[in-house]
């Protein structure tokens, strides 16, 4: 276990070796078929991983959550109830195609099952995007994911609502297929223990004249990074599989695309998508907020985990 750049960095470094030895005295976590659940297109994900990353984590974060607890407890000894118990937010950033949704899934399913956190809600910042047909009129078609292209306002107000406590919150639902907001529909997320986001750019500071940010509401951030060209491939990888697969669905917003070009000209437009929208994106929005996450998940080849930064207490 050492520290990062000593006497300079915020964060301790655990090599995988040492943080996985965490997890080998505690309880086998998920099924091969629960893994195949949680494992998002072109991620990579197995028991292993699971014992040896994600399940430290999982205790970790139940450590922290139970803290929260108790501090709210005892405060409330001290100056008198007045206010109830909010859930634990744990926010989970990155880039696109760096694997957080599979880790926001499996982090669900093992906090779900430590005692103090039995029930778990996950949503993701995609809902909060503008429907495609408004940035459209604000010219942010070729922005999608940048901090301009979501609502700010109402991301806002959704995770305020959250941490003052009230009961039943909900938040507009995105369709991966259709690539846009499916219009009426809403997820409730009704006071759950731990809340997990999951998103671009949850990590922010306030932006220009705001006052607030949503990692103000944060109660544990986790960044999940990896090198520029393990990304691209990741990103490229996927796209070749979903070509193969969602794509060929009438209802795919890029059906289309696989009418008017060949896999080979579908491969370089993504190529061209990662290098002029997603790494322009994760150069300028993403990556600067890496050092503010409490725990930062550094991945090597194959997604898989290579070691930990854990912000120093």
């Amino acid at each position: 276990m050492n520290a990062v750049r000593a006497g300079v960095s915020p964060y301790i470094e655990i090599e995988r070796s040492e943080w996985a030895d965490l997890g080998y005295s505690l309880n086998p976590p998920m099924t091969e078929a629960e893994i195949d659940q949680i494992r998002g297109l072109g991620d990579f994900l197995d028991l292993d991983e699971v014992r040896e990353v994600y399940l430290p984590l999982s205790r970790l974060i139940s450590m922290y959550a139970q803290s929260e607890r108790l501090l709210h407890k005892q405060t409330a000894d001290y100056f008198g109830p007045r206010a109830a118990k909010t859930p634990f937010v744990i926010g989970i950033a990155g880039s696109v195609a760096v694997g957080k949704s599979t880790v926001a899934r499996v982090l669900q399913k093992l906090l779900s099952r430590w005692p103090d956190t039995p029930n778990v809600e996950l949503i993701t910042t995609d809902g909060f995007l503008y429907p495609n047909a408004e940035l459209e009129e604000k010219g942010l078609m070729t922005r999608k994911g940048f901090p301009e292209s979501y609502d700010v306002k109402s991301l806002m107000a959704f995770i305020s609502d959250i941490k003052s406590g009230v009961p039943e919150v909900s938040a507009p639902v995105y369709d991966h297929l259709t690539y846009d907001i499916i219009p009426g529909e809403r997820q409730w997320v009704r006071n759950p223990d731990v809340l997990i986001v999951e998103g671009l750019n949850l990590l922010q500071p306030p932006q220009f004249d705001q006052e607030l940010a949503l990692s103000d509401f944060l109660d544990f951030g986790i960044y999940v990074d990896a090198d520029y060209k393990n990304i691209e491939k990741w990103f490229i990888s996927r796209f070749e599989q979903l070509w193969r697969s969602a794509f060929t669905d009438p209802k795919s917003y890029f059906h289309d695309l696989t009418k008017s070009m060949n896999q080979e000209q579908a491969i370089d437009r993504a190529v061209k998508t990662w290098r002029e929208i997603n790494l322009p994106n994760l150069k300028a929005n993403i990556l600067p907020t890496k050092n503010r996450a409490t725990a930062v998940l550094q991945k090597g080849d194959n997604h898989r985990v290579d070691s930990v930064l854990l912000r120093k207490v």
